[in-house]
């Protein structure tokens, strides 16, 4: 069994080794991608993977309350980050009052906060308060409306400039690492060498201090749309299905159950 991460090792690999974080959902899959990952991520995104939802704007603190207890019961020696949904962290009071209720009901290790400058005095006011917080700047899915869509950022200067501050805000207010999502892979390496704490990427570039992908992308299981940043490690959606068919077919030829699968 994996010796488990730590705040204080995950900061440690800054300039050594890359860290490896993937989403999970439920206890079976956090107990398989266990061994090879530093860090769980249970996302928000779980609500576009399996409730067929075209953002994660609909994700509610039951759900992630749900299913991060979920992983932590299948991967009890795992660095489990939770994501704090949409809504949930709009003022001081109630990123609180819900990233307690995350640190009281669950056993996370710690949350994840979306945003740069702009939320840097939250992440602040729960670093303060005993909360551990992963912060997450770039491409926010939780932005994707207002935005009007998922863009790429640091193209521009502007962009570049407003990264680096904005990793350097959240560094600032006590988060021990970030998420940094859909940027351009030159500036994400110059934001990582920034700050002093590990910037994990998505869509970010391999100069980063780490990576993450969901789980259903990287299997090949989520077949609605791959993005370009996805590598699919197996043809999981064939796979799947494949079984299946062999099943519906044993059972409709009646060559299952056999013998040895009787009582």
């Amino acid at each position: 069994m994996n010796k488990k991460m730590t705040i204080t090792s995950i900061q440690k690999t800054k300039g050594v080794r890359p860290l490896v974080m993937i989403t999970a959902y439920d206890a079976l899959f956090a107990k398989l991608l266990e061994p090879s990952s530093d860090m769980i991520l249970v996302g928000d995104s779980l609500n576009m993977s399996f409730a067929g939802k075209s953002d994660t704007l609909s994700a509610t603190m039951e759900q992630m309350m749900y299913h991060t207890k979920a992983v932590c019961s299948g991967a009890k020696n795992s660095f489990v980050v939770c994501d704090m949904p949409f809504g949930t962290y709009v003022n001081k009071e109630d990123a609180l009052a819900n990233a307690i209720r995350v640190f009281q009901e669950t056993s996370a290790d710690c949350v994840k906060i979306e945003g740069g400058e702009d939320k840097a005095d939250i992440i602040e006011h729960l670093t303060s308060n005993a909360i551990a917080v992963c912060g997450h700047i770039g491409l926010l899915p939780q932005s994707v409306r207002s935005e009007g869509g998922y863009k790429v950022k640091g193209k521009t200067e502007k962009e570049r400039l407003q990264l680096i501050e904005d990793a350097k805000a959240v560094e600032k207010a006590g988060a021990f690492c970030m998420v940094i999502e859909g940027v351009k892979a030159e500036v994400a390496f110059e934001v990582a060498k920034s700050v002093d704490i590990p910037v994990i990427g998505i869509g970010a570039g391999a100069g980063v201090d780490g990576q993450v992908l969901v789980f259903s992308d990287m299997l090949g299981l989520f077949e609605e749309f791959t993005p370009k940043f996805v590598k699919k490690y197996m043809d999981g959606a064939a796979l799947v299905k494949d079984a299946i068919k062999n099943y519906a077919d044993e059972v409709k030829m009646r060559e299952f159950p056999k013998e040895e699968h009787t009582y």
